[in-house]
């Protein structure tokens, strides 16, 4: 299935999985490699691009980072801010509805990172324009879908587990998939330091109590400064 991942896309797909209210999505824990990468890195200013029900945003504000989430939903930032209102945190972050295809930060940052995030332009296109919101020193971090065809990987699942999916018995489209060879590739060796590029197969629990394996993707770079 080919998919426009325009704001009429975005729109529906929050409608429709957010239909419980915000705890059906905004309760979702963010993705374990958030903390793995970025544990390590001294808070400072951050971009969460397509942050969705803005579970990695909140995770990082509730740890000193002041976080700029950004997103093409209304949907999903009322679910986000509704959410982050009933943190600490919420002073720390600002929420931005924007089309990342077309939508430009007026500074650098610190970290700049996305999770499973498909704009209406190419995934590496993509990869290339949030790569340049990294500021000399900053941190670039990409966690992102394998093309995985068949019954390993269900949209539907993986939407429960980070709240970006792709709706009922969809796996994530290939055109919305990149591998970390690819990745990488277009980071210019003479500016960027690939710290990580890994590929992890992991399970979840999906309805029913069903396992469902998930392949990812992951992507850390530094910038020199």
């Amino acid at each position: 299935m080919t998919h426009g991942f325009d704001k009429d896309f975005w729109e529906q797909h929050w409608r429709q999985t957010g239909a419980g209210g915000p705890g059906s999505m905004g309760g979702n824990p963010p993705n374990p490699y958030l903390a793995r990468e970025t544990g390590g890195l001294t808070p400072g200013t951050a971009l969460d691009a397509g942050c969705g029900a803005g579970a990695e945003a909140i995770w990082l504000a509730s740890r000193g980072w002041h976080v700029t989430a950004a997103d093409i939903s209304s949907e999903a930032l009322a679910r986000a801010a509704e959410r982050a209102a009933a943190s600490e945190a919420s002073e720390r972050l600002r929420w931005v509805e924007a089309d990342l295809s077309l939508w430009s930060p007026d500074t650098r940052f610190d970290l700049v990172m996305t999770h499973y995030a498909h704009p209406a332009m190419p995934q590496l296109d993509f990869y290339d324009r949030i790569a340049g919101w990294v500021a000399p020193g900053g941190t670039l971090l990409i966690v992102g879908h394998l093309d995985a065809p068949g019954p390993t990987a269900h949209g539907h699942e993986h939407e429960h587990a980070h709240g970006h999916g792709h709706g009922r018995g969809h796996h994530p489209p290939a055109e919305a998939s990149a591998t970390p060879a690819a990745i990488t590739a277009r980071l210019d060796g003479a500016e960027w330091d690939i710290l990580t590029a890994d590929e992890h197969l992991r399970t979840l629990t999906g309805d029913g109590g069903r396992a469902v394996a998930l392949r990812d993707v992951v992507v850390r770079a530094t910038r020199r400064r």
